[in-house]
């Protein structure tokens, strides 16, 4: 609110020939507003990667749990395995046992041979039944690091999925606002206005000559009636944020003008623009920014009068509110 009113009051004091000191903090507040919505959007930017990276790491916890589950069964075939084995060594066991008791009343020396395997015997199966215990608390550890990683992973796919329908929600939302606004300008259609949608925003795209006569800064009529019915849109929409962007073509200003340049107009230009949206329409000003961008961002860099023609607009950019989503993405 403050940087608006600031950018407010610094053009009116430009129409007032202000002295070039003043005019210098101006224009440092206007990189100022510019580098914060670089700012934005590169955060945007890095929050698309983060999302990906999570993606990515979700697949690898998912590669991960296939691979653990595939041990665990690798294991437990292991563990029947020994358990068979140790069912036959306890037969055999037993049958030696059979034996030596039957032994016991005949030759001394085959007495103490059936002694020496059947102690050897119940070595080993002493020895596999401690790789069996050991090979049963593998499993439990791996069960339970399995169940850990499997409670993760649907954590994050809710987390995802939360946000995908959000993302969804605030899709939508642009839909029915670009053909609320549609609507509402659409007896503007063929004098210089698009409405379009692009990159999860709407565009209101204002060509200069529905708007400003030729290094004016003042809005005509028709272009004011244009504005006017897109206010009562926005004021309808409270979740919706607004960007104003003033564009010139690269043709310099002519000197002696009371504007200095090209970077002056577009941002004279947008702030007219944000006077009129917020007269007596209702709109929250927190919710617009404006931003001068002069001939720095054409939309055909030729240099023909076509093209700087098509450069010479005004843009409204209406974003969604996307701070639910970034509050998912910090968790």
């Amino acid at each position: 609110m403050r940087k608006i009113v600031y950018i407010i009051v610094g053009a009116f004091l430009l129409g007032s020939c202000v002295p070039t000191g003043e005019f210098t903090q101006l224009s440092n507040k206007t990189n100022s507003l510019q580098n914060e919505r670089d700012d934005l959007m590169a955060e945007n930017e890095k929050l698309t990667v983060e999302n990906r990276e999570m993606k990515a790491r979700i697949d690898h916890v998912e590669e991960e749990h296939e691979k653990f589950r595939e041990d665990s069964i690798r294991i437990q075939n292991r563990v029947n395995e020994l358990e068979m084995e140790v069912s036959q060594l306890e037969r055999q066991y037993a049958d030696l046992e059979s034996t030596h008791e039957a032994l016991l009343r005949g030759n001394a020396r085959e007495t103490r041979r059936l002694l020496n395997e059947l102690q050897t015997t119940q070595e080993d199966l002493s020895v596999k039944e401690r790789l069996l215990r050991e090979l049963e608390a593998d499993v439990a550890a791996q069960r339970q690091d399995v169940n850990q990683l499997q409670a993760e992973l649907e954590a994050r796919n809710a987390r995802l999925m939360e946000m995908e329908e959000m993302l969804y929600q605030k899709d939508r939302v642009l839909d029915e606002l670009r053909e609320k606004v549609a609507d509402a300008l659409m007896g503007f259609e063929g004098q210089g206005l698009t409405v379009t949608r692009k990159d999860g925003k709407v565009y209101v795209s204002l060509d200069e000559k529905l708007l400003f006569k030729s290094g004016s800064t003042v809005v005509d009529p028709n272009g004011v009636r244009a504005l006017q019915q897109l206010a009562v849109v926005l004021a309808n929409n409270p979740e919706i944020d607004i960007m104003i962007e003033g564009h010139t073509d690269d043709v310099p200003f002519r000197k002696g003008s009371s504007i200095k340049d090209n970077w002056d107009l577009s941002v004279l230009r947008a702030t007219s623009i944000v006077r009129i949206l917020l007269e007596g329409s209702g709109i929250e000003p927190t919710r617009l920014t404006v931003a001068g961008r002069g001939e720095y961002l054409p939309v055909d860099p030729a240099k023909t009068p076509e093209a700087r023609r098509k450069n010479r607009r005004t843009e409204i950019i209406l974003s969604p509110d996307l701070s639910e989503v970034f509050e998912i993405l910090e968790l």
